[in-house]
């Protein structure tokens, strides 16, 4: 089973692909959505047609995706909702089913703790894949996780 994970942000949009097979989760593509464009509406554009890629390469039957948190900043809180339902609605056309967690749900699945930072999320993700010289910028390594937490494997 091919699972996707996304971590939504409005250039920074990380995934995280992962296979399960039985109790064995393994690695298969992880990084960045190619978003080039400077306006928020072609990014939006770019971000469908870039998810739209992924999904017909990879073949994913489910996706995971962080679901929105901000507490500061409206106006960055308003352009990752956009770019959140930009990723919901690519999903559903492809006929995936949508696990959303919130980030605390995703960090406890994963390391067992709730709180923990963005070095010991990569470590557990380097530790369940077996790929211990993985390197991935966060949004990709916060995907793997959420990746792995939809295809069904809890660690802790």
């Amino acid at each position: 089973m091919i699972t996707l994970g996304i971590d939504p942000g409005t250039r920074r949009i990380g995934y995280g692909i992962v296979r399960k097979e039985g109790n064995d989760v393994s690695f298969i593509a992880a990084g960045l959505l190619d978003i080039k464009s400077a306006d928020d509406i072609s990014a939006l554009y770019e971000t469908k047609k870039e998810l739209d890629k992924l999904i017909k390469k990879y073949k994913p039957v489910r996706m995971g995706v962080e679901k929105l948190y901000f507490v500061k900043n409206q106006k960055t809180a308003v352009a990752v909702a956009q770019a959140r339902g930009v990723i919901l609605l690519s999903a559903r056309e492809h006929g995936l089913p949508i696990k959303e967690y919130n980030p605390n749900e995703i960090k406890s699945g994963i390391t067992g703790y709730g709180f923990a930072d963005k070095k010991a999320v990569l470590k557990m993700v380097q530790l369940i894949l077996g790929k211990h010289d993985l390197k991935v910028i966060d949004d990709a390594s916060d995907a793997l996780a959420i990746a792995i937490i939809t295809a069904g494997e809890r660690i802790i």
